[in-house]
Parts: C-alpha cells; structure tokens; sequence
C-alpha cells in the first residue's frame, strides 16, 4: 500500500485575498499535489487564528500540562495541535511575507510553539541536535522590495535567513526559496515577480 504524502500549508498573511505570501502557498500547493496524487494537504491559517505571543505566564501553561487551569489547558492543546500537525507533515509550505525586515508576528508565535526540546530539537555533548529532519519545505516568500541582490541589501533580510536558521535547528535541511519580490514597486514588477515565482514552482512540484 502507497503511503500517501502529507502536506503542510502555513499561512500568516492577514491580507486575505490581497496576499502575495498566500497566493503563492496557493499555487505551491495545488502544482504539488497535481504532481504526488493522493496528496493529503492540511491548510494553517495563523493570520485566522494566531497563537498568543510568549510571556512568563504562557511558558508556564507549556510545562503545566495536566495541572493547568481549563484556560491554560486549552494554550496548551493548541500548543499540541500546531506541533503535531508540524510533526506529521511530509511537506511544509510556509507563506512568509517580510513585514520590517523579518517574518509576520504570528509566524514568529507559531515558531515558537514549535521550537520544543525534546520534540523538535534537543541538546546533546556537542551542541543542539535537530530532531524533526526528513521532511521537506517550501518557503513561499513575498516582499515589496528587493533584497536577493547586493551584500547590503541581504544584510537587512531577516525573513528567508531566520527561518532556514530555525528549520535547521529542527534538523531540516531541505528547504527550497520561491521569492517574489518587488511586489510593491508597481503592477510591471509585481507581475514579473509573480510570473518568476511560478516557474519555480513548476520546477520545484515536477
């Protein structure tokens, strides 16, 4: 029997149908399981519901686990539910727009859910030891400039850099880049982009 491949679709762009970031997860998407028939996808929309932001009270609810108040115990289920579906997925496809040099907020909650010892990563004699390789992922990144050219403009991404840093911490290092950028340097760039990005995502399904 054919194990069939599960995908993983992470939205955080609160923009809707105005979303560069989910248009691109979109078509990521749908190529890929037009490619892998039986393709089972999973879709996370954190921009629908975003996870609460880390404070002393909420790292608490993540080690209380049964002695948690019913408040608490429910962070803590959807702790369980975004790291399981995280877990379970063969394929991840991550809409990360930039919003200020670096990732949305609610991307950056969802990480941080994830980030587990024990689960995701760990520590061992010689340093962190990833624990969530053999998976494969797909960053669907949207800007509106351009920042994949000179050593300065680079210096200011802390969007793609970030998260291939996290996704090797968790041991994945399988991670492909579709970028389209310059989206809010006029329609003539915006479709240029759009037009690049889907090639490479032609390429990348096949």
């Amino acid at each position: 029997m054919t194990t069939k491949t599960k995908l993983l679709q992470v939205d955080s762009s609160p923009l809707g149908e105005a979303s560069v970031s989910r248009e691109l997860t979109r078509t990521i998407t749908q190529a890929f399981a037009a490619s892998h028939p039986g393709t089972v996808v999973t879709q996370r929309d954190l921009g629908a519901r975003p996870p609460s932001h880390f404070d002393g009270a909420l790292i608490q609810v993540l080690k209380l686990g049964a002695q948690a108040s019913e408040s608490q115990r429910a962070e803590f289920d959807f702790t369980e539910e975004l790291l399981q579906e995280f877990l379970d997925a063969d394929v991840i496809v991550i809409g990360a727009p930039m919003y200020n040099f670096s990732v949305p907020t609610q991307l950056k909650a969802w990480i941080d859910r994830i980030a587990q010892a024990g689960r995701t990563f760990k520590y061992g004699e010689n340093g962190p030891v990833g624990l969530a390789g053999g998976k494969k992922v797909i960053i669907a990144s949207s800007r509106g400039g351009k920042y994949a050219g000179t050593a300065y403009e680079a210096a200011l991404d802390h969007q793609e850099s970030y998260l291939k840093a996290v996704l090797g911490f968790f041991g994945i290092t399988d991670v492909d880049v579709v970028r389209a950028e310059g989206v809010a340097m006029g329609p003539d760039v915006r479709a240029q982009a759009l037009d690049a990005a889907k090639v490479e995502i032609n390429r990348i399904a096949a």
